[in-house]
């Protein structure tokens, strides 16, 4: 052990002793949390559900943070509780100073009440600064806490923010043997949705272990209904283990694993001004950027100061590269786009005191940390390009492709522009527009085919409902540049509809229609469609799908007549639990295609808002979409028949 090292032990040891009840700092009560949950939490639907798990999990991850905990563990319980326990220093659980109970106590009841506020406890924290604990108290039917510390095993019962015991001594333990472990049910009398989603949980502990290394999380479900039988008819439990010592360079190679990449992830990790600077970065041969930033394990989604100076030393370094090397005859000046083409890469600050700012509180506002990462990137990278001259090469050489790739694209804009004004019009011919002015109040249908555009313009509401046809299937955007994806007449036609523009000259203010409906066939076409139109938005006009303005329609599978009754099934379920209903003894018509419903039926079972069935696209996890579309729509084969194979269970309806 070093010297540094054995002084950053000793430190640890002394801080772990100090570590009791007078760190607890209190700045307020717990009132109102059952009053307005999602104040606390986000939602009261699927997000904050999730979200009272992570909650937990963060004061596990702050605990790793400052040197004390290796091993974190989530269990789905069977009757949907779940169970968090780490190997921390475990909650205090002494009298507190000032409100003369037992901190753990203290904690649980007090809202902002934590060791996160005492910088000599916590140097970096995450999660919401000390609500966690208590919000998720106060919004579950039963919590329960077993703490581990001095050789003892306290145990106290809490019911919706109460406790309903005192803090006890159950048992004893080895001295050196410490650590938290709480179980909780939230309340059903305040959750829409109950259940939790094991994908969901998964996303965010792979995520948590990526930007922790060392660090081991478990997940297991333990709720039967979700686990098969093996052979011997045993249940088998799903469990999941996440560790990596590789931490956010493993991460890139996650991102990438389905890309095929030009060089091995470049590693940036320094120090400066008290701010931890940890930057993986790797290139591939896609069109896409995958670019996500981190302040204190919290995902930045809306970016902030650290992504700004990231993107701002990646675009002076390459460019300095190009003007002091003689081996480029073209000196192109690259933009901060050309340098992100085909970029997977994680930065993750910690940040002792971060501002936060955005509608989210998820945008880095810290000023400083824009240069500090700034300077730090300009370095370590510059030296890299200098010391790996054939990496540099291959980096710059793609990034000038890009360029001549976005001049043509702007070309091809300017094209676009001009023959809009030759024309006289600014909308696309094959577009039924409709007489409502107000995008709030209008909607768009994309239609697969003429035949089905045809019966959806004589049964839509011409008032609020416009119709764009789509001929045949659209380019698949995820193998093609800019430039190439604004020579398809189909793609120009909805850029155009839309009016937003795309890629970087975006601007949602500009929507049309704050409805877009995606209505295709119920068969494998149609889901190749439905597809390929995602890859679009979700590629070049993302914050459509962000803000909620992507839907896709439901057309049903069959129409079911008996005597004067008419019924109309989405799925093969639907439509066998009707027959059990009323017999057997009934017509059935199944649906090929939307082209084969005249308007009224269209309108009825699709159209219509009072009686149709649309879902809304979401992002849950925009990692995981990003896998998806790559799997789906890249070049691999292998990796998309693999995902269609352990899918293809969930399929309900395959016309092949």
């Amino acid at each position: 052990m070093s010297e540094n090292d054995y002084k950053k032990s000793e430190e640890q040891k002394n801080i772990a002793k100090e570590y009791d009840a007078s760190h607890i700092v209190v700045l307020g009560g717990l009132d109102a949390v059952r009053k307005r949950p999602s104040m606390y939490i986000g939602s009261t639907s699927s997000r904050g559900l999730h979200h009272m798990v992570y909650e937990i999990v963060d004061n596990s991850i702050d605990e790793a943070l400052a040197g004390f905990c290796t091993r974190i563990s989530v269990i789905i319980e069977k009757d949907n509780s779940i169970t968090v326990e780490d190997n921390g220093r475990g909650i205090p659980v002494d009298i507190h100073p000032k409100y003369n109970i037992p901190a753990l106590e203290v904690v649980m009841t007090k809202l902002h009440a934590g060791g996160k506020f005492d910088k000599n406890t916590y140097k970096v924290s995450g999660g919401l600064h000390g609500v966690g604990l208590s919000v998720v108290s106060a919004l579950s039917k039963e919590l329960t806490i077993q703490v581990k510390r001095d050789g003892k095993i306290y145990f106290q019962k809490y019911e919706c923010g109460n406790p309903v015991t005192k803090l006890e001594i159950i048992g004893e333990c080895d001295i050196k043997e410490t650590g938290t472990k709480i179980n909780f049910l939230p309340d059903d009398s305040i959750f829409t949705e109950k259940v939790f989603d094991f994908n969901i949980l998964e996303n965010r502990l792979r995520e948590l272990a990526f930007l922790n290394k060392g660090v081991k999380i478990t997940l297991t479900d333990e709720r039967i209904e979700e686990n098969e039988k093996d052979t011997e008819g045993n249940i088998k439990v799903k469990e999941r283990e996440y560790y990596y010592e590789g931490g956010i360079i493993s991460f890139v190679e996650f991102l990438n694993k389905n890309k095929k990449t030009i060089h091995e992830p470049i590693y940036i990790s320094k120090q400066k001004d008290k701010i931890d600077v940890e930057i993986a970065l790797q290139y591939n041969d896609s069109y896409s950027e995958n670019v996500y930033s981190f302040v204190n394990n919290i995902n930045t989604v809306e970016g902030g100061t650290h992504l700004i100076g990231f993107k701002t030393a990646l675009t002076r370094t390459l460019n300095n590269y190009i003007e002091k090397n003689n081996n480029f005859k073209e000196k192109i000046k690259l933009s901060s786009d050309d340098v992100r083409e085909g970029l997977s890469a994680i930065i993750s600050v910690k940040v002792p005191e971060p501002q936060f700012e955005g509608q989210t509180k998820t945008k880095l506002g810290n000023s400083e940390v824009k240069g500090i990462v700034d300077s730090i990137v300009s370095t370590s990278l510059g030296t890299f390009l200098e010391e790996n001259p054939k990496i540099a090469l291959m980096i710059i050489e793609k990034a000038m492709l890009a360029a001549r790739a976005r001049e043509a694209a702007r070309k091809a804009r300017e094209l676009t522009r001009r023959k809009s004004v030759l024309e006289f019009s600014t909308l696309p011919g094959k577009l039924a527009d409709c007489s409502e002015k107000d995008p709030a109040k209008s909607e768009l249908f994309i239609v697969e085919g003429d035949s089905a555009g045809g019966s959806a313009k004589q049964g839509r509401n011409r008032e609020f409902q416009a119709i764009l046809p789509l001929k045949g299937k659209i380019l698949n955007v995820e193998k093609a540049r800019l430039n190439k994806i604004l020579s398809s007449q189909e793609i120009t036609n909805i850029i155009t509809a839309l009016g937003t523009g795309i890629s970087e000259e975006f601007n949602i203010q500009n929507l049309r229609y704050h409805k877009i409906i995606i209505m295709a066939d119920s068969d494998v076409d149609g889901s190749h469609i439905r597809t390929l139109l995602l890859t679009l938005f979700y590629r070049y006009m993302k914050p459509l799908i962000e803000q909620g303005n992507i839907y896709l329609a439901q057309p049903p599978l069959y129409l079911v007549k008996k005597g004067n009754q008419k019924y109309y099934c989405l799925t093969d379920k639907e439509k066998d639990d009707l027959l059990s209903k009323i017999g057997e003894d009934v017509i059935i018509q199944r649906y090929k295609g939307l082209g084969e419903m005249n308007p009224e039926q269209l309108w009825e079972t699709t159209m219509d808002p009072v009686s149709r069935t649309i879902k809304k696209v979401t992002i849950e996890d925009a990692i995981e979409a990003d896998q998806i579309f790559e799997t789906l729509m890249g070049n691999d084969v292998i990796p998309r028949r693999e995902f269609i194979e352990s899918h293809a269970k969930e399929v309900t309806n395959l016309d092949i």
